[in-house]
């Protein structure tokens, strides 16, 4: 009982100072919030079941933060940061049940020192809660093999839904879930009673709003989705490189020396599967990485896609070598919390040894100078309140509608397939006599000028960052709309 206490509260001390110390990383790094970080919180100010690339969770989650909190950049962050130690937490429980209290403490402490913790730590990210419930839904699953009854067969059904209404990725639970009770003759049982199938209609349960969102708004986030994986494209084809890019990803995600242990593991699978909790750690991981590794090689497949993988690897590396690799995963833990102190602390580096960011070697310049940009734009806002205020694109009207809160915002949509959401629920087509404060990166659009009956280029806002790094935009007066 003691080294139970003693291995949980040393976790949740490390945990509880990562996560302070990652705060304070925010504020020092002197960072604007991300694009899809704006996106997001634009999102959270007009709740809603769906939005044009991610189910709603994540705007309810800033909604949430913001609430209580204000609309500051920490509280919008705020709810990502906590949810990582809560993932973790939910590791040591699960090492614990299958393994041993050790386990599950390596479990909890690779989860938070990886490298894509510690870099999504600093932005908000659907991963996060898409973690979390992928970790809970396996948690309840095993609890539910145990026993006979319902609470913990409804609680995975729970947590399947609300990971669906994260992010979509959390599907991919349901097979290998059916893999663990098919290939397990204990288990097989299951499939045979109604607990399990009950779950699923729960999950489909709570993802039904979602689900009908996208139908009233013709399937925008479906044609997203099918958009970036180049489902239905001609594009896809033979792609080896990307695929070499795609693991590599994988193994830096999870840091150098923990993912070399993991591709150990890997290929000590055959031995492994005799183990039923290795073996249900590796039908977690395997379908899941082959699936996505083979997306990547015919088509395109960002790094994170198989993020829940790393919930059964952060189990399977301790489970594996915490008694004969002690070494290698304390040595995996320091290398992955030095890299990440590098990279928070790299424009402090830079400077003491009197290097020059730039465009090129500052990590952060895509989240830099976006307030001052604003602030630029802002006194046109208020000569001109009754205009509508549009911009060339979403990264612009997300930051400047962050900033400014204008009363009216559109997209410039003159029709097709909308690409993002202010594309989709927003308008100017019944806006006609309207006049339009444009922000464009162009210093002249004859072709939008066309549409009004007159425009003036009021002036131009431009951010110094770097030398070879700047933001620039031109803000035009755009009067009485004449339709698209």
């Amino acid at each position: 009982m003691t080294d139970n206490r003693s291995c949980a509260t040393t976790l949740a001390v490390i945990a509880a100072i990562l996560t302070a110390y990652r705060l304070w990383v925010i504020n020092h790094l002197g960072i604007d919030l991300y694009v899809d970080e704006a996106y997001y919180w634009g999102w959270s100010q007009h709740l809603d079941w769906g939005y044009f690339s991610k189910p709603p969770v994540i705007a309810a989650l800033i909604a949430a933060s913001t609430a209580i909190f204000g609309n500051g950049i920490i509280a919008i962050k705020l709810p990502s940061l906590l949810i990582y130690p809560a993932t973790a937490a939910v590791l040591y429980v699960l090492g614990k049940r299958l393994y041993s209290v050790r386990v599950g403490f390596w479990a909890g402490l690779g989860f938070m020192s990886m490298p894509l913790v510690s870099a999504l730590g600093l932005f908000v990210s659907t991963d996060a809660p898409l973690l979390l419930c992928w970790s809970l839904a396996l948690l309840f699953l095993l609890r539910a093999l145990e026993r006979d009854g319902w609470r913990d067969w409804l609680a995975c059904g729970a947590a399947i839904g609300v990971g669906l209404m994260s992010k979509y990725t959390m599907a991919a639970f349901l097979p290998s879930a059916l893999l663990l009770l098919a290939l397990d003759p204990q288990q097989r049982r299951w499939l045979a009673r109604p607990q399990p199938w009950v779950a699923v209609l729960l999950a489909c349960a709570i993802l039904a709003p979602n689900l009908y969102w996208n139908w009233t708004h013709d399937f925008p986030t479906f044609r997203h989705t099918a958009d970036i994986t180049r489902v239905g494209h001609g594009e896809r084809g033979w792609h080896p490189a990307q695929l070499g890019e795609f693991i590599g990803a994988q193994w830096l995600s999870l840091g150098p020396v923990l993912g070399i242990l993991l591709i150990w593991a890997l290929l000590k699978a055959p031995k492994l599967w005799r183990q039923p909790a290795h073996r249900t750690l590796l039908i977690f991981i395997v379908p899941l990485l082959a699936l996505v590794s083979a997306q990547a090689l015919t088509g395109r497949a960002n790094g994170n896609w198989a993020a829940p993988i790393f919930v059964a690897a952060c189990l399977l590396v301790p489970a594996v070598f915490v008694a004969e690799r002690r070494r290698w995963l304390v040595a995996g833990v320091a290398v992955n919390l030095v890299a990440s102190v590098g990279a928070y602390h790299w424009p402090d580096i830079a400077h003491a040894t009197g290097i020059e960011l730039t465009a090129k070697n500052d990590p952060y310049k895509r989240a830099r100078g976006w307030l001052h940009l604003a602030d630029g734009v802002r006194p046109f806002v208020d000569e001109h309140p009754g205009s509508i205020l549009v911009a060339e694109d979403r990264e612009l009207i997300a930051h400047l509608v962050y900033r400014l809160h204008p009363a009216e915002y559109a997209a410039w949509h003159p029709g097709g397939t909308p690409i993002d959401h202010y594309e989709l629920v927003t308008t100017l087509a019944d806006k006609r006599g309207r006049d339009v404060l444009y922000v464009s990166r162009k210093p002249d659009i004859p072709a939008i000028a066309e549409c009004f009956a007159s425009s003036e280029k009021l002036g131009k806002v431009v951010v110094p960052i770097h030398k070879d790094f700047k933001r620039e935009v031109y803000v035009f007066l755009l009067k009485d709309f004449k339709g698209y």
